[in-house]
């Protein structure tokens, strides 16, 4: 059985997000599709003693339509703003000493210009932070065809997929009888039931980006994503 999942990329995403990744054989970024203003695929939160701040990759003007994978950054010093401004907000965090060269080398040694390439850049390197292994690949490395979920369905196929795991948004418009008749069976993950760690602001919150649990439990981070061993928040798959 090879269970597949495919995501839009985004920047330094949610825990949840590294979960899903950690559920499938292959996760496939589907950024061959059109790019929305103000949303996951550029920027994500952190928590600060003023709340959550937005980390938001500048990125060059362009065409209405265009796609993900044609976004090109505007501003080729970000890495480094950003790597400071997280700094300054997770030096006091329990484990920032013992994370930061990590992650500083993650920001300093980011020299893409796509966005596509600078998304999957910071999520292989947070995978690797996380030890969690994993199979990336492009949705452009198909050359699937169809709209909606026809196209997520040519793509399971030719990515030699049995399942198809996705988040509970879709079900708004996942026709998964399409998925039956090509024998691809649509598992349904569950974000819920997430432990709360130590976060230095409060009120306590999930979404932000998986960066605050890094520097906040820094090793023991993996054991509160639901593919670890031991969790008890209950099944994460339906």
């Amino acid at each position: 059985m090879k269970r597949v999942a495919v995501v839009q990329s985004n920047y330094i995403p949610w825990k949840g997000y590294f979960d899903l990744i950690a559920h499938v054989d292959e996760f496939i970024l589907f950024d061959d599709v059109q790019y929305t203003d103000r949303d996951w695929r550029n920027r994500n939160l952190v928590k600060t003693a003023a709340g959550p701040k937005w980390l938001s990759v500048p990125v060059r003007r362009g065409p209405r339509g265009r796609l993900i994978n044609e976004v090109v950054a505007s501003d080729p010093d970000w890495p480094r703003a950003h790597w400071l401004l997280l700094a300054q907000t997770y030096r006091k965090a329990p484990c920032f000493e013992a994370v930061a060269p990590a992650i500083e080398r993650l920001y300093l040694g980011c020299r893409h210009d796509r966005l596509s390439d600078i998304n999957r850049h910071f999520l292989e390197g947070l995978l690797d932070v996380l030890g969690i292994p994993a199979h990336l690949t492009r949705a452009e490395d198909y050359a699937a065809t169809g709209a909606r979920t026809e196209r997520l369905v040519d793509l399971c196929r030719k990515a030699g997929a049995d399942e198809y795991l996705t988040g509970p948004a879709a079900r708004a418009y996942l026709d998964e009888s399409l998925f039956d008749r090509a024998g691809i069976a649509v598992r349904w993950f569950d974000y819920s039931g997430y432990p709360e760690y130590p976060q230095a602001h409060p009120p306590f919150d999930h979404h932000v980006s998986v960066l605050d649990l890094i520097f906040n439990t820094g090793p023991a981070a993996a054991g509160h994503l639901k593919s670890a061993q031991g969790r008890a928040a209950g099944p994460a798959i339906s």
